[in-house]
């Protein structure tokens, strides 16, 4: 049964999710099981349930629920959970922004797997050495889901893909490509991570450009049976160390006078060069 809340009260406790904690408070990288994200607008949502996530609350536009669409398909979704609702101004006094297309949830954090339950079974995946700009790593995952890459692993200081606009400009994504983080309880990325990556059977492609990079359309990528393609940070790139232990080194060709691309863009480059038959 559906349970609809009108607001009457904005400083309601149960409406802090949305309006007062931040994402390293979401997160509670001291009580995980209890970390909550927040996804955002109708399509978002339903790939988060359709994905296993379990709600909490949500918060809407009350002009949605007069409507026979997919806001009442995630609704049905979500059983009796509440679902806290008012006018358009009010909900923007509560957000202090916009709501995306009018909807908002609250949702529990999953248990991340370990890398090897990710990396079974997969043929070319994604290593990101940190890359600290959520935007960036909203749409790298974007490209990975839509380019064929079967995984994404991510280092300890990279930005979480459950941060709120990493969710919104990976469009939901982030909920179809698996995915977790190389924490120390598996490796020490800095002092072994390409080695780790060579134990799962990968060969390494970092993304970078030295005297001795290969270009991406190198025939011998291709002909790697598994292959991690590694993507450094913004500004800085990738360490030498990470170069240094990896197979490859790649690079983009591209015009005189520029030489760099966006991580993200060249995510997308490298993940559609290198999963092409």
């Amino acid at each position: 049964m559906v349970n609809i809340i009108e607001i009457s009260n904005l400083n309601l406790p149960e409406l802090a999710v949305y309006a007062e904690l931040s994402e390293g408070q979401l997160l509670n990288r001291h009580e995980p099981e209890k970390g909550l994200f927040i996804a955002e607008s109708p399509k978002v949502v339903l790939r988060a349930l359709d994905a296993g996530y379990e709600p909490v609350s949500l918060l809407v536009e009350n002009r949605l629920l007069t409507a026979e669409d997919e806001t009442w398909e995630i609704l049905q979704k979500c059983g009796d959970i509440p679902v806290y609702t008012a006018e358009f101004d009010v909900l923007t006094q509560i957000t202090g922004f916009k709501l995306t297309r009018g909807m908002l949830c609250a949702m529990h954090r999953k248990p991340l797997p370990s890398p090897e339950e990710i990396c079974r079974s997969t043929s070319r995946i994604a290593i990101l050495e940190d890359v600290m700009n959520p935007t960036n790593v909203g749409a790298i995952f974007r490209s990975a889901a839509a380019l064929h890459m079967d995984a994404v692993l991510l280092t300890p200081f990279c930005s979480n893909p459950l941060y709120r606009r990493a969710i919104r400009v990976s469009m939901g994504n982030v909920f179809l490509i698996p995915w977790t983080f190389l924490d120390e309880k598996y490796v020490s990325w800095k002092e072994n991570g390409v080695e780790y990556l060579r134990s799962l059977g990968f060969a390494t492609a970092s993304m970078a450009i030295s005297d001795d990079s290969v270009s991406i359309s190198d025939l011998a990528l291709k002909r790697e049976e598994k292959l991690a393609i590694i993507l450094g940070t913004e500004g800085d790139g990738l360490s030498e160390k990470t170069i240094a232990d990896s197979d490859y080194t790649v690079k983009i060709p591209m015009s005189p006078g520029v030489d760099s691309l966006n991580v993200a863009a060249a995510s997308a480059v490298a993940f559609w060069e290198l999963t092409r038959e």
